[in-house]
């Protein structure tokens, strides 16, 4: 076996890397400073050596939602262009292709949680760009699998986890949302679901899968595990966590009211059951602690 991993500098790139160093499986990384999925001759050059590769998984995005509302053709060309080249590459030289999406592909509307199946409908440019992505991947290469994931948060890079930290250390007060709900997925456990999908390689039915931490809880909900977590190994300033709604907290890019994600597909077909995001999170605030002293 061998893995191409693209985008490895990134939240899940990174737990890819550390989880197939763990079980000593071969993998060939690259960050955007290396590799330009934007530019296909950057994908071309770099990949030259790897065209007998088992499968290319693609970590690479561009994620930071609200800024893409104002730069909507940066989001466009990583999150949809790069997919496209990514693909382009894998459908040449015979290589599968894991392609990470999101929850934002979907309005938020439904009452129950997302299956593959359900229409998309994405409110923000970043949403678009994401299905934009998966619509290029699905066209051009059709040994492919489309990894829907949600909230995503780790020890590497940005998330709501760490920010609920920092701030529970210097506010007495946090007001959250209270009406999105959704499922907490830890990159490590995406991880490992990434790793457990290549191993099956050979025998997969290839398409869209859904993957996240089991247990729907709401952004509020999920402050308060943080904080409960946090608190174990550290006084913080926090007094009070508020529920507020959405339109009490305004912000540049729509936001899906329910990103809850079926998972049932994945567990019947790949055999990958949902595992809890509440160790993964007792984990990484341990491990955050330790780091810090």
């Amino acid at each position: 076996m061998k893995i191409i991993l693209v985008g490895a500098n990134g939240q899940v790139g990174k737990e890819v890397q550390d989880l197939s160093k763990a079980l000593n499986i071969p993998l060939v990384s690259f960050g955007h400073d290396i590799l330009d999925i934007t530019n296909f001759n950057s994908i071309s050059n770099n990949l030259a050596l790897h065209q007998d590769a088992t499968v290319l998984i693609n970590a690479a995005a561009y994620t930071a939602v609200d800024m893409a509302e104002d730069e909507s053709e940066a989001a466009y060309q990583v999150n949809a262009i790069g997919p496209k080249n990514l693909a382009t590459w894998c459908h040449k030289h015979s290589v599968p292709i894991i392609h990470i999406s999101t929850d934002y592909v979907f309005s938020g509307d439904k009452a129950s949680p997302y299956l593959e199946d359900d229409a998309t409908n994405p409110m923000s440019v970043y949403g678009k760009t994401k299905l934009a992505g998966e619509q290029f991947v699905q066209d051009i290469c059709p040994q492919h699998i489309i990894l829907r994931v949600s909230w995503v948060f780790g020890q590497y890079g940005k998330n709501f986890v760490k920010t609920i930290i920092r701030l529970a250390k210097e506010r007495e007060t946090l007001k959250i949302v209270e009406d999105q709900i959704g499922n907490p997925t830890s990159a490590a456990d995406i991880a490992r679901v990434l790793l457990e999908i290549t191993k099956q390689i050979p025998s997969l039915t290839w398409g869209t899968y859904h993957y996240c931490g089991k247990d729907t809880v709401s952004w509020y909900q999920f402050a308060c595990a943080i904080v409960e977590e946090a608190q174990k190994y550290e006084p913080l300033t926090v007094k009070e966590i508020l529920p507020i709604t959405t339109n009490e907290f305004p912000t540049k890019a729509a936001r899906p009211q329910n990103s809850a994600l079926n998972c049932d597909k994945i567990a019947a077909l790949l055999e990958i059951p949902q595992t809890s995001w509440r160790g993964y999170l007792n984990e990484l605030v341990e491990n955050l602690h330790q780091f810090k002293t």
